[in-house]
């Protein structure tokens, strides 16, 4: 089907996925992690306890409860055994903490509520200036007496958003923001879960705003859900023009290959991974690849390397996630690196699809 498609569906152990259709491609996806993982997942905050420096990693461990710990790299300051409010950051392999940050954000469909950071943001995509001074009012209505360094950035989903719908979902994160700050009970405890499959395509898949939300029974199989997850773990991704790149996840790193499948002259070599390197971030957040990753690109001339860093900047940003782009490697690989935002898909759908 056309469009964009949001498919909500349920695991057979009762886990929540979450599919992006866009013209019958897939997209992006969210699935719950299992319970075994435990709570200390992206988003979850809890207040925490310090424990002592690590020595040589330029940070310390907190305890989180339940034997649950995570790393805070911004430790500074915090002496042992003090309380401090921390978010679950990323993710990392299971038996390693995962990363916390001081600095928590509740974040929603419309808005950002950013304690400690105080000042009013409107995202640069919102264009329109009357849908942004709409918006920018009722940020200003929903923040009306906060606390002076609370802060709320507007996300670009509020264009064309229903006023009073952006007042209300900021003052709904700013009420729970308020509630989690007050919070004095005993450290270590958990104070807010960490979001499920179907808030985050509630939240995070608004703009643009799907044109089908379907979460009957089923509806996996029906939009062929299932068939597209079952691709997107396979090494290969087709690219455009014939040419095809194999994304392979090893113990140290991403490996991506660039083929062009056939024509080896320069002209196809520069296209196909033209090609690759605008697939590649998309192809890496959906199957929760993260780390270092290097890319062996088909033969192209030298010269335009500069071009090809280009496209990959213009992918980065339009993909949104948090890659840095470390340049060429003596062998003539372009290196990355992805922060480890999500788990794996194929760890997290190893229960669901056992062929995999």
């Amino acid at each position: 089907m056309k469009g964009r498609a949001v498919a909500l569906d349920v695991l057979a152990d009762g886990r929540r996925a979450a599919a992006l259709m866009v013209d019958g491609r897939l997209a992006d996806v969210f699935v719950d992690a299992p319970e075994a993982w435990g709570p200390a997942q992206p988003g979850a905050i809890f207040l925490g306890k310090m424990g002592r420096p690590m020595k040589g990693q330029g940070g310390a461990m907190v305890e989180l409860g339940d034997g649950l710990t995570g790393f805070l790299r911004e430790s500074r300051g915090l002496a042992p055994g003090a309380p401090v409010l921390v978010q679950v950051s990323g993710v990392v392999e299971p038996g390693k903490a995962p990363p916390v940050t001081p600095r928590v954000l509740f974040k929603s469909r419309y808005a950002i509520v950013t304690p400690g950071k105080p000042g009013l943001n409107l995202s640069r995509r919102v264009k329109d200036e009357e849908a942004a001074d709409a918006a920018l009012e009722a940020a200003h209505a929903a923040m009306d007496g906060a606390a002076e360094d609370m802060g709320l950035s507007l996300r670009s989903s509020v264009a064309g958003a229903d006023p009073q719908a952006i007042r209300d979902d900021a003052a709904e994160m700013r009420q729970l923001a308020e509630a989690i700050l007050a919070e004095s009970g005993p450290a270590p405890q958990l104070l807010m879960d960490a979001p499920d499959a179907h808030l985050l395509a509630w939240r995070d898949w608004a703009e643009p705003a799907p044109d089908l939300v379907d979460d009957e029974p089923g509806v996996f199989d029906r939009l062929s859900v299932w068939d597209a997850l079952a691709e997107a773990l396979t090494p290969r991704v087709p690219l455009r023009g014939g040419a095809d790149m194999y994304v392979e996840p090893t113990r140290a790193l991403i490996a991506v290959d660039v083929n062009t499948r056939g024509d080896t002259s320069p002209a196809a070599g520069l296209k196909a991974n033209v090609a690759a390197f605008r697939a590649l971030p998309g192809a890496l957040r959906l199957r929760g690849l993260a780390g270092q990753v290097a890319i062996d690109t088909a033969p192209f001339p030298k010269k335009e390397r500069s071009q090809l860093e280009q496209v990959m900047r213009g992918a980065i940003r339009h993909d949104g996630g948090e890659i840095t782009l470390a340049g060429w490697s003596p062998l003539g690989h372009l290196e990355l690196q992805r922060k480890r935002d999500r788990h794996p898909l194929k760890e997290l759908l190893k229960d669901a699809l056992p062929d995999l």
